[in-house]
């Protein structure tokens, strides 16, 4: 008897659970939602470590002066790339003993590959980007050029990288799992487009950088976060994601297939689907590292799937 009473029990428990649907969260939902673990779903933020913030490289307006550069080291010309530890020579002048200073690349891109339409414009209007390649310390200023001991890399420094002033930065401080609204409206709030990443990358995921046309002077400072978005006209006009739209998803029990964007060439007795109807999809979060007054650097702390270059990005303002 009482085994029976138990089986009752379960069953009651288990059916009671089926009835209930996708899991809840505690938090509270905006109106028109229904705050389920799928819509709603909490993502781990990866934390910006000190190389992260002082590799992530920058966009700026304001050039780096191309007076003070890396002009070899002790094994030259044997040795043309240098790294960790490693002693190199400064050519310029008002070097300070004992001080230290950011090495810098001027960049342009080889492969000249624009990955949206309008690319190439929108960086041009941000200014000039440069990858930060390490610091070094200035250890011997008796000769015509500085003797400096590399003490921080990114990346193999050669000769006639920039030498700059170097600025620390602000640890980012840390951020607990976050409750991700993946098909929240526009805000209203200040928004742009990540329009160049770090090393010319256009699939990006979690930890690497990338460069958005927002700065200061829309309000963006370090610390900030911003949503990437991308609407589904973006797929449509993407050369690669534009052929799944176009690829036969149709069934043969299917009576009317559906057509996406009917037009005079291609028609169907189907519904038509508007790519345009289709809800603006979250794909993931962003923390800015530093800012311009019209540019900002930021690291990609989780994403659902691979964020483009071309992504619209929005303030994203936390609790």
């Amino acid at each position: 008897m009482k085994k029976t009473l138990l089986l009752l029990f379960v069953s009651l428990t288990l059916a009671a659970i089926a009835q209930q649907g996708p899991a809840t969260t505690d938090q509270s939902t905006p109106s028109g939602t229904m705050g389920t673990n799928v819509n709603f779903p909490i993502e781990r933020v990866a934390a910006p470590t000190s190389s992260d913030l002082n590799c992530a490289g920058f966009v700026s307006k304001n050039l780096v002066a191309d007076a003070s550069f890396i002009s070899g080291g002790v094994d030259t010309p044997n040795t043309t790339k240098y790294g960790l530890g490693e002693l190199v020579y400064l050519s310029g002048k008002g070097y300070e003993l004992g001080k230290r200073y950011s090495i810098v690349r001027e960049l342009r891109d080889p492969n000249r590959y624009e990955a949206y339409p309008g690319q190439f414009a929108q960086l041009k209007a941000m200014g000039q980007p440069y990858a930060e390649l390490g610091t070094v310390r200035i250890v011997d200023t008796r000769h015509r050029e500085a003797i400096a001991h590399i003490e921080t890399s990114c990346g193999p420094i050669i000769p006639g990288d920039l030498v700059a002033p170097f600025v620390e930065r602000a640890s980012i401080p840390a951020h607990g799992p976050l409750r991700f609204d993946r098909f929240l409206p526009s805000t209203g709030k200040a928004s742009g487009r990540i329009v160049l990443a770090k090393d010319f990358d256009t699939e990006l995921g979690t930890g690497m950088k990338v460069y958005l046309n927002l700065g200061s002077n829309q309000g963006v400072k370090p610390g900030d976060y911003m949503r990437a978005e991308r609407s589904y006209e973006a797929d449509l006009h993407n050369d690669a994601d534009s052929l799944s739209f176009k690829a036969d998803t149709t069934d043969d029990t299917q009576a009317k297939p559906p057509l996406v964007e009917s037009g005079m060439l291609n028609r169907s007795k189907g519904p038509v689907i508007h790519v345009a109807d289709l809800p603006r999809r979250a794909i993931g979060e962003i923390v800015i590292l530093s800012a311009t007054p019209t540019t900002s650097t930021g690291m990609i702390v989780f994403a659902l799937e691979d964020v483009h270059i071309g992504d619209i990005v929005e303030i994203d303002p936390q609790e």
